[in-house]
């Protein structure tokens, strides 16, 4: 056994993760009782009395390494050992009698509190274990779900590209919000399913216009799915009307979103500029009634002005405990 691999089994045995076996634990008291007994041979040429305190070390690291049954096996001969061993020349009287029963008191104390200590860190080890094990599952669990939402996401896109393949505005439409749901769904997925982040959220809907054409203001901020999925679907509804009417329709076009938490409040607003002029604003159609409603089960509103260079919009909701 080298070096390395000996102390490495040392270090998971003083930690309680590795059981050493019987010969290897009385091997090691064994050792430990030396060193005792060659310190208090020292010690007698100062102090002939001290028979019993140099086994009391002795005793914790043997039960830390071996147990509390080499524990009391290592108690049991350092008092032997006391007794026996005069290097001192003294004789064995009440007083040394008295000091080896105060020895053996001493290490009953050391051998239970080593071992509660051992059986409380085994404990915490095994609960860790479980934590870690049952982290793994649920991790396992959501990669599953996601990996099947994916798919099925897939298979309405496909089936509803199969029905609306003769009808190309309406299946544009459908199309760009289907892939907003998803970007947002990967997002989310990349927190474990617990939601993402507002910034992050933003920058996926508006990065292929190109990161010039637009402005983030504001904190990190952590959504919960429902949320994200809310504002992933007003964010596109507002981008893509930026892309064809807004900011983004004009060279010089320019987007300015910035968001502020008060309390457990989230308030956004989104601010278009340069783009091209709006002579009149059509009917309200899907995404108008989308933008309406889509907050509001965060008790939350969408305020939405068409100015001659481009949309301000206004949000505020309830942001979930996370």
């Amino acid at each position: 056994m080298s070096m390395t691999r000996l102390i490495d089994d040392i270090k998971r045995t003083w930690l309680g993760e590795l059981q050493p076996s019987l010969a290897w634990s009385c091997a090691f008291a064994a050792m430990c009782l030396l060193l005792a007994t060659a310190f208090r041979y020292g010690m007698a040429h100062l102090r002939p009395d001290v028979y019993f305190t140099p086994y009391t070390p002795a005793v914790f690291f043997a039960t830390a390494m071996g147990g509390s049954g080499v524990g009391v096996a290592t108690a049991i001969l350092g008092a032997a050992l006391g007794l026996g061993l005069d290097f001192g020349g003294g004789p064995v009287d009440a007083a040394r009698l008295a000091l080896m029963a105060m020895y053996l008191a001493v290490s009953g104390l050391v051998i239970w509190g080593v071992t509660h200590y051992r059986n409380l860190a085994g404990k915490q080890r095994e609960i860790a274990r479980r934590l870690t094990e049952e982290e793994q599952y649920r991790k396992l669990l959501v990669d599953e779900l996601h990996h099947r939402l994916k798919n099925k996401t897939s298979t309405i896109h496909a089936v509803l590209h199969q029905v609306l393949h003769d009808q190309p505005e309406v299946w544009g439409r459908i199309d760009q919000r289907i892939r907003a749901l998803a970007t947002a769904d990967d997002l989310i997925a990349r927190a474990d399913g617990q939601g993402c982040d507002l910034k992050d959220l933003l920058m996926s809907e508006l990065g292929p216009y190109g990161h010039v054409r637009f402005e983030l203001n504001g904190e990190r901020l952590f959504l919960p799915a429902k949320l994200a999925v809310s504002l992933a679907l007003i964010f596109h509804e507002l981008a893509t009307n930026a892309g064809k009417y807004g900011a983004f329709a004009s060279p010089r076009g320019f987007l300015q979103v910035a968001w502020t938490m008060q309390d457990d409040r989230l308030k956004l607003t989104w601010d278009e500029a340069e783009g091209p002029p709006i002579d009149q604003v059509g009917k309200p159609g899907f995404g108008s009634k989308l933008l309406k409603a889509a907050l509001s089960a965060f008790d939350g509103k969408t305020e939405t002005t068409f100015l001659k260079t481009g949309i301000h919009c206004t949000m505020q909701c309830r942001v979930p405990a996370s």
